[in-house]
């Protein structure tokens, strides 16, 4: 028995914001591709390309990764856009670019991205998604998100999937899927070098910092740096300032 997906609240974001029609719109908004629209062999190529684009990312459009039999299956009619979505997301090349370089937290974010056209809503959302990947598999984490009612209103069968609402720094089909920091441990592209490590945890500065705000030990150094001597107010007489020089005089004496 599958466990039920975990209640998560949904947090304001760009993309639950309601339209402001001609004004949302500018260079980065991105072009619908609708198979309605289709009347060419160039459409339809067009329409498999922004497939390829949405869920593979642009740095990972090469020849071995094509599907060619899931091309040919939309081409003739027997596939949907919606379901031609769902086998590039399937695929075993997908897999290998993304689903296998990254935790399922990350993974659950990107995959957000690239079907559904957001981020995840919160962490609480990442937790919720990653039981269904552990309990069905990527492949039913795909399947859920391709089948649900939020996929549907938004995309239906014949739209490929972007990126809803107004762009905010790096567009979601450019995330790169190995970047994690779980991968570059792995691949070695980050070594830790615990000189710095145990330096910036036993050092005074380090220390210091720790401390919570209020702590008296936090302003050691500063109270240190104070002079132990008084400012005390000078002793001089009334009778020792010599008023005629110095008062300005402009006139002639």
């Amino acid at each position: 028995m599958a466990l039920p997906l975990l209640q998560y609240k949904p947090s304001t974001q760009n993309h639950r914001v309601s339209s402001f029609g001609v004004a949302d719109k500018n260079e980065d908004t991105p072009y619908i591709y609708r198979l309605e629209d289709v009347s060419s062999y160039t459409d339809i190529q067009s329409i498999i390309w922004a497939s390829y684009r949405q869920v593979f990312s642009e740095h990972e459009i090469l020849k071995f990764n094509r599907q060619k039999t899931l091309e040919s299956q939309l081409k003739n009619g027997s596939l949907s856009v919606k379901d031609f979505i769902r086998g590039l997301a399937k695929s075993e090349a997908f897999y290998r670019l993304v689903v296998s370089v990254n935790n399922n937290y990350r993974l659950v974010d990107i995959t957000l991205k690239r079907l559904l056209g957001r981020s995840a809503y919160n962490k609480e959302e990442e937790i919720a998604w990653s039981i269904v990947i552990g309990t069905k598999g990527f492949g039913g984490f795909v399947d859920a998100l391709v089948d649900s009612e939020e996929y549907d209103q938004n995309f239906g069968d014949n739209t490929v999937p972007y990126q809803r609402k107004r762009m905010e720094g790096r567009p979601y089909n450019l995330v790169t899927p190995r970047y994690g920091a779980d991968f570059q441990e792995t691949a070695g592209t980050v070594r830790t070098d615990w000189r710095f490590v145990l330096e910036n945890f036993y050092t005074a500065k380090a220390k210091t910092k720790r401390l919570k705000e209020g702590d008296p030990g936090k302003y050691a150094e500063m109270a240190a740096s104070l002079s132990g001597r008084g400012n005390y107010a000078q002793k001089i007489s009334s009778f020792d300032i010599d008023y005629l020089n110095a008062v300005p005089y402009r006139g002639r004496r």
